[in-house]
C-alpha cells in the first residue's frame, strides 16, 4: 500500500511540473519541452518505465512512440531501475588505448556484475560510455556527477570504496 501510495505521489509531481508548463497557443512548446520533461521524470521515478512514458505522452499529447524514441536514443535514459551509485568508464578512443578496457574489468571484478548490470542491493550500476570529453584525463571513470582522471585498475578498488 505504501509503495503504490509514493508512487500515486511520484506521478501527481510529474503531473504538476507538466500542467506547469505554457498552454493555450503555447502548447506546441510542450513537445519540444519533452526532454526536459523526460528529464524531471527520471529524477522523479529513477528511470523511465512503460507506465511513465505512457503517462508522458498522454499528458503532452504526444504518441508514445516519439516518447519511446527520444528515451531509447538519448543514453542518459534508462528504462530499467539503476543503482545507488552509476558507474561509467570512458571508452572513447583516448580513454580506451590508455588502458579503459582494463579499468572496466577492474570495476567488474570488484563489483561482482558486468558492464550493463546493476548489483543485486541496487547500490551499484556498472556502464561505459562512447566519450566523456575529457580527454585529457584519460581513462576517465565517472561515478554520478563525480569524474575520476588518470584512473588504472589498481585505483577502482579504493575509489570504489568511497561508495560502499
Amino acid at each position: 500500500m505504501c509503495c503504490n501510495v509514493e508512487k500515486n505521489e511520484m506521478f501527481e509531481e510529474l503531473g504538476q511540473y507538466i500542467d506547469s508548463l505554457p498552454k493555450g497557443e503555447e502548447a506546441a512548446k510542450k513537445e519540444g519541452a519533452l526532454i526536459g520533461v523526460l528529464h524531471r521524470a527520471q529524477g522523479i521515478f529513477g528511470y523511465l518505465p512503460e507506465e511513465v512514458q505512457a503517462f508522458v505522452a498522454k499528458k503532452l499529447r504526444i504518441p508514445l512512440s516519439k516518447v519511446y524514441g527520444v528515451v531509447t536514443f538519448y543514453s542518459f535514459f534508462t528504462t530499467e531501475p539503476r543503482g545507488e551509485n552509476v558507474i561509467n568508464v570512458c571508452m572513447g578512443t583516448a580513454c580506451f588505448v590508455r588502458g579503459a578496457a582494463d579499468v572496466l574489468a577492474a570495476c567488474e571484478r570488484e563489483l561482482g556484475i558486468k558492464n550493463g548490470e546493476t548489483s543485486e542491493d541496487m547500490k551499484f550500476t556498472l556502464g561505459s560510455l562512447r566519450c566523456v570529453g575529457a580527454c585529457g584525463l584519460a581513462p576517465v571513470v565517472t561515478v554520478n556527477d563525480k569524474v575520476y582522471g588518470h584512473c588504472t585498475a589498481d585505483d577502482m578498488k579504493q575509489i570504489l570504496a568511497e561508495y560502499k
